[in-house]
């Protein structure tokens, strides 16, 4: 499948695991979210590891590898914690800068390079995921750059996307030596472990609430997501893969549309035709 569907699949795939959480889990304690994104994926994406085990790999992958790990834990502590602290519309929108900082880390530690046409696509793709939080900022369109300066959660949520960004770099390193859908198993099962070791040092005694088919349903679409993030990812230069992830917002107006009545169409179709765009400029280019 092109690399540009896989893509999109994924941004609808983490669209749908979003909005379900916060439909049916956004009441529930963040490590029970720590296990829901990462434990329940593992244990769902294992099986991959038995029909299509991990091959010999050189010191390199592990490398690439484990050095992604802990990065993927704190990115998730401190996107909690940022959402905890701060208010959604001075946090969110430096999601939308993960591509960026994803085409400098490639550049340095990938060799990647992108075109002046992709560059204008990853922009284009940024600045509409960012019009979508407009509507929260009232006349002044400057506050979220003030809050950086002011607010604990704004600085935490652009690390987020530092961190984020350094991710899909490691993974795309490792994706070098394993293939996509058998790293991505590995990874996530992985990932899966160490949360659960986290939860069990940090709260030994915390015990979790009830719903678990909605913890599956959840858990499944992350998986969905996971494996197409790395099928994509291995066709493509890093930044273009995760400007067109973004656009999991897109879907994201849909379902907030459907679910939660949310309105500002207007604007939602501003943001999306600069993403829209965005991606158009880097498929033809790529």
């Amino acid at each position: 499948m092109n690399w540009i569907l896989l893509s999109l699949l994924c941004a609808f795939s983490l669209a749908s695991a979003d909005a379900f959480t916060k439909w049916r889990l956004s009441a529930y304690p963040a490590e029970f979210m720590l296990l829901v994104r990462f434990s329940i994926p593992g244990i769902l994406l294992s099986p991959v590891l038995y029909f299509h085990p991990l091959p010999p790999v050189p010191p390199a992958f592990w490398g690439w590898a484990i050095s992604a790990v802990p990065v993927e834990i704190l990115a998730m502590v401190l996107y909690m914690r940022a959402i905890t602290r701060s208010p959604l519309y001075l946090t969110l929108p430096y999601l939308a800068f993960t591509p960026v900082f994803s085409a400098m880390l490639a550049y340095f530690m990938l060799g990647e390079r992108i075109s002046s046409w992709g560059l204008s696509g990853i922009l284009l793709i940024t600045a509409g995921a960012f019009l979508l939080n407009i509507r929260h900022l009232g006349k002044d369109i400057f506050e979220p750059f003030r809050a950086i300066l002011k607010e604990k959660g704004s600085r935490l949520m652009l690390f987020v996307a530092v961190l984020y960004g350094i991710t899909s770099v490691l993974g795309k390193g490792a994706l070098q030596y394993c293939p996509p859908l058998t790293f991505g198993a590995f990874y996530f099962s992985l990932l899966g472990l160490v949360s659960i070791c986290f939860i069990i040092m940090r709260r030994p005694s915390l015990k979790f609430p009830g719903r678990p088919l909605s913890a599956l349903i959840v858990g499944a679409m992350v998986s969905v997501m996971a494996a197409t993030h790395f099928l994509a990812l291995q066709g493509v230069n890093v930044a273009y893969m995760i400007a067109v992830k973004r656009t999991s917002l897109l879907f994201g107006i849909a379902y907030g549309a459907l679910l939660f009545k949310e309105k500002e169409f207007g604007l939602h179709f501003l943001a999306g035709l600069f993403m829209v765009i965005g991606v158009a400029l880097i498929s033809v280019m790529v």
